[in-house]
């Protein structure tokens, strides 16, 4: 592999994470971003919000590439730097991006097998097979999720005999076992009781300081809650931008603060 894949999984200088610049993205004829532009900085939690149908989960998916998989789907213009090298070019090894930006999705799919093993599996893909080294990311990466107390006894056990909250900071485990520097989330907690989204929610905060987050979510109490800026999507569209606290107290448009306060969508 030559430098110029290696660069992008390498360098974090710079204090952004991920800029977007002037993206347009379309399901066959449909266009579903148009001309999107953000800069989201290293080590803070940026939620996306917005009524369904927006465009903010196929964004978040363009983040890691994930739209690759769905035939017809194109970027028509603009591009998506991390650490300064557009993840569009074709140099770019999409293995390795997709273990820079990890992703969390809405329902949480441990893998059928068990708790270890579901941890050590990207591990194990990348080509470690020491046990030693496994036995301890394991554990780091446990004891990062929140989750190692409660299943330290339990490693060889089915993740499926998991609470759906517990599955759901398993799967975070799972991410971040590959020391990424990006996580994304789709709805990470749609599925979980208020316990449990609390539990995620502050295991958001407490990581950001090792990770960048970018989260969508319906929950406008959560986006308020977790993130550091928000991003409202309308229509494929960026309609506003700020820090969270800004746009949930003095939102600069007024498409926003209805949607916000719940008129629409």
């Amino acid at each position: 592999m030559n430098d110029h894949q290696e660069k992008p999984m390498e360098s974090r200088t710079s204090a952004t994470a991920v800029d977007i610049r002037n993206l347009s993205f379309n399901y066959g004829s449909t266009q579903a971003l148009k001309n999107i532009g953000l800069n989201l900085k290293r080590n803070e939690v940026t939620a996306f919000i917005g009524p369904s149908g927006c465009g903010k989960s196929t964004l978040l998916r363009c983040i890691n590439r994930m739209n690759d998989e769905i035939a017809g789907t194109r970027i028509t213009q603009g591009e998506i730097l991390i650490d300064d090298i557009n993840i569009y070019d074709r140099s770019v090894d999409v293995v390795k991006l997709r273990r820079q930006v990890g992703m969390v999705f809405q329902k949480s799919n441990p893998f059928p097998s068990s708790i270890y093993d579901n941890v050590a599996y990207g591990l194990r893909m990348r080509g470690e097979r020491d046990s030693a080294v496994l036995d301890q990311s394991v554990q780091e990466s446990l004891e990062s999720a929140a989750l190692w107390d409660e299943v330290k006894d339990r490693l060889q056990e089915s993740a499926l005999g998991l609470s759906g909250g517990q599955q759901q900071r398993l799967c975070i485990a799972r991410t971040i076992a590959v020391k990424p520097t990006i996580v994304l989330m789709d709805e990470p907690c749609s599925a979980l009781d208020p316990i449990a989204t609390a539990k995620v929610e502050d295991l958001i905060w407490k990581l950001k300081h090792d990770y960048t987050f970018i989260i969508v979510t319906h929950n406008m109490h959560q986006a308020a809650r977790v993130s550091d800026k928000t991003a409202f999507f309308y229509m494929g569209e960026l309609v506003e931008f700020s820090d969270t606290s800004r746009m949930f107290s003095n939102p600069s448009v007024k498409k926003t603060e209805e949607y916000i306060t719940g008129r629409f969508g």
